[in-house]
C-alpha cells in the first residue's frame, strides 16, 4: 500500500512523520477543508478497504454511512478548533462490515486551518474481552452457589427418594406412578447439581503443549459417530499452527460441547453443516490487572455452522449460567465452556447472523511459541 504526503507534512521530517502515522495501530486520517480523504495510514488503508490513492480522490462521507455523527464532529472541531471525543459511534454499513463500533478523537490541524485529524479506535475487541471478563465473574457466582447447593440440597433430596421408594412399596397401582414421579424429578435436579459442582473445582489447569488438530479429529470422530451423523463436517486448518497450551482433556470437553450445540441448531436441514477452523491471529495479549504479566492469544478456534442463529436479545448472556434456548436445558453448558477456557487465560466470543453462528476461541500458544508480534489490550473489568 502506499501513501500520499499531505501538504502540512510534505516539508522537513515527513518521512519521519508518515513512518510514525503509519506505525500507529489505529486508523487516522486527515481530511481537509474541502472534506477530501488528504492523507490516511496503513490502519486506514485496511479498515476503509482502499488504498490512500483511492481514499484521497473522494470526500469522507463517500466512505461512512448517510447521516453518521462523524460528519457533524467534524464541523464542530472545525467550528470550535478545539478536539473533540466520541464513544462509542456505530459506523456499521454494507462498505466497513457490520458491528463497526468506534470511538473517534477528531482533532484540527493547526498548519492548515479547516483540516482535520480523525483516529478510530475500533470497540469491538475490547468489548469482547470486557464481556468476557463479565462471563468469567458469573462463572465465579456458581461456582459459590454448586458448593452451596451440593451440602444443603442433595441430602434432603436423598431423604426424600428414600421416603418416595418406601411409599411406592405400600401405594396402590394408580399411585404408585406419582412415587416413581418423585424419584426421577429427585435424580434430574440431583444430576443438575453435580454438573454445576463442576464449577467450583478451583485447583490449577495442569496443561501442556497440544495439538489443536488432534483434537478436533478426535471431537469430530465422537460427532459423526453419534449426535452429528447427519451432517457434514468440514475442516479449515491452519497447519502450521503451533501448539496450544492447554489441558487436552477440557479442550475435548469444550470443543464436543461447541460441535454439539451446533448440531442441534442446525437440526434435520438436508444443507446443515458444521465448519472447523484454526488460524494464527497474531491479535491481541491480554493484560493482567495488578501484574505485569501478558497473556497472548494468537491461536484462534472456530466452530460455525449454518442454523438459524442466536436471538439478538440472548447473544449478550449467552454464556451467563442457566441461560439457554432448549427446552430440556439446563444452560450449564456454555457457562462451563467459558470457565474453562478462562481458567486457560483465553477468550470465547459468539457471532451470530441468520443462517452463520461462529463460536471463537482465542489462546494462548505453548510457552516455547513466538509471542512477539501481539497488541496489548488491557481490560477495563475485574480479572480472575
Amino acid at each position: 500500500m502506499t501513501n500520499d504526503v499531505p501538504s502540512s507534512i510534505d516539508n522537513g521530517g515527513s518521512a519521519v512523520a508518515i513512518a510514525v502515522l503509519n506505525a500507529i495501530q489505529n486508523p487516522v486520517v486527515m481530511v481537509n477543508e474541502a472534506g477530501l480523504v488528504a492523507f490516511a495510514n496503513w490502519e486506514a488503508e485496511a479498515f476503509f478497504g482502499a488504498s490512500a490513492a483511492h481514499l484521497a480522490r473522494y470526500k469522507i462521507s463517500t466512505f461512512i454511512p448517510f447521516g453518521s455523527p462523524l460528519l457533524a464532529l467534524i464541523d464542530q472541531v472545525r467550528e470550535r478548533r478545539a478536539p473533540i471525543n466520541e464513544y462509542r459511534v456505530d459506523l456499521s454499513s454494507p462498505r466497513l462490515g457490520q458491528d463497526k463500533l468506534v470511538d473517534l478523537y477528531v482533532a484540527p490541524v493547526v498548519s492548515d486551518p479547516g483540516s482535520v485529524v480523525i483516529v478510530f479506535q475500533e470497540r469491538s475487541m475490547a468489548d469482547k474481552i470486557d464481556r468476557q471478563l463479565t462471563h468469567r465473574a458469573a462463572a465465579r457466582s456458581v461456582t459459590g452457589l454448586a458448593s452451596m447447593l451440593a451440602h444443603e440440597i442433595k441430602n434432603p433430596l436423598s431423604g426424600i427418594r428414600g421416603a418416595a421408594q418406601l411409599l411406592e412399596q405400600s401405594v396402590v397401582d394408580d399411585d404408585r406412578a406419582l412415587t416413581r414421579l418423585i424419584c426421577d424429578e429427585t435424580d434430574r435436579i440431583v444430576s443438575l447439581v453435580d454438573r454445576m459442582e463442576v464449577f467450583s473445582d478451583e485447583r490449577p489447569v495442569d496443561r501442556m503443549p497440544v495439538n489443536i488438530h488432534s483434537v478436533l479429529d478426535h471431537v469430530k470422530a465422537v460427532a459423526k459417530a453419534g449426535f452429528a451423523r447427519h451432517l457434514r463436517i468440514t475442516e479449515n486448518y491452519d497447519p502450521s499452527l503451533p501448539s496450544v497450551y492447554a489441558n487436552r482433556d477440557q479442550l475435548v470437553q469444550v470443543f464436543l460441547n461447541l460441535v454439539k450445540n451446533a448440531a442441534e441448531a442446525v437440526g434435520d436441514r438436508p444443507d446443515g453443516e458444521i465448519v472447523l477452523t484454526t488460524a494464527y491471529r497474531s491479535g491481541i495479549r491480554l493484560s493482567v490487572a495488578g501484574t505485569r504479566e501478558k497473556i497472548s492469544l494468537p491461536l484462534e478456534f472456530c466452530v460455525q455452522d449454518n442454523g438459524p442463529g442466536v436471538p439478538a436479545d440472548l447473544l449478550p448472556h449467552l454464556f451467563d449460567p442457566f441461560i439457554t434456548t432448549k427446552t430440556n436445558g439446563s444452560g450449564l453448558g456454555l457457562a462451563l465452556v467459558a470457565k474453562i477456557i478462562g481458567d486457560h487465560g483465553g477468550i470465547i466470543e459468539c457471532d451470530s447472523q441468520n443462517n452463520r453462528t461462529t463460536f471463537r476461541v482465542l489462546m494462548p500458544a505453548s510457552k516455547d511459541a513466538s509471542m512477539d508480534d501481539a497488541t496489548t489490550i488491557t481490560p477495563t473489568g475485574p480479572t480472575r
